[in-house]
């Protein structure tokens, strides 16, 4: 039988680092109050200490925008290759 993979909320995740970023108890014992493994926890911390500094930039969108502006580049990317096809294509018959 195969374990359900757990998906844990960001706001889980974010008391889950704060709280690991606070020093006030290890790792191992927030591991054992969250039913979590250490090195999860480890990573959120490292990942929440890396881009805590984010959080207050842009009113915390950065990273929506990012990904928006990711999308919309994909997306041009294909269109010009679409256009481009479409030109040969055009060529030949016309």
């Amino acid at each position: 039988m195969s374990v359900k993979r757990r998906n844990h909320s960001p706001e889980f995740k974010f008391r889950t680092a704060l709280e690991a970023a606070k020093e006030q108890k290890t790792i191992s014992q927030l591991a054992s109050e969250f039913n979590l493994h250490p090195n999860q926890i480890s990573n959120w911390k490292k990942h929440f200490l890396e881009n805590g500094k984010t959080v207050f930039q842009s009113n915390g969108k950065h990273e929506l925008q990012t990904t928006h502006e990711s999308e919309l580049y994909e997306q041009i990317g294909r269109l010009k290759m679409e256009l481009e096809w479409l030109k040969k294509k055009s060529a030949l018959f016309g």
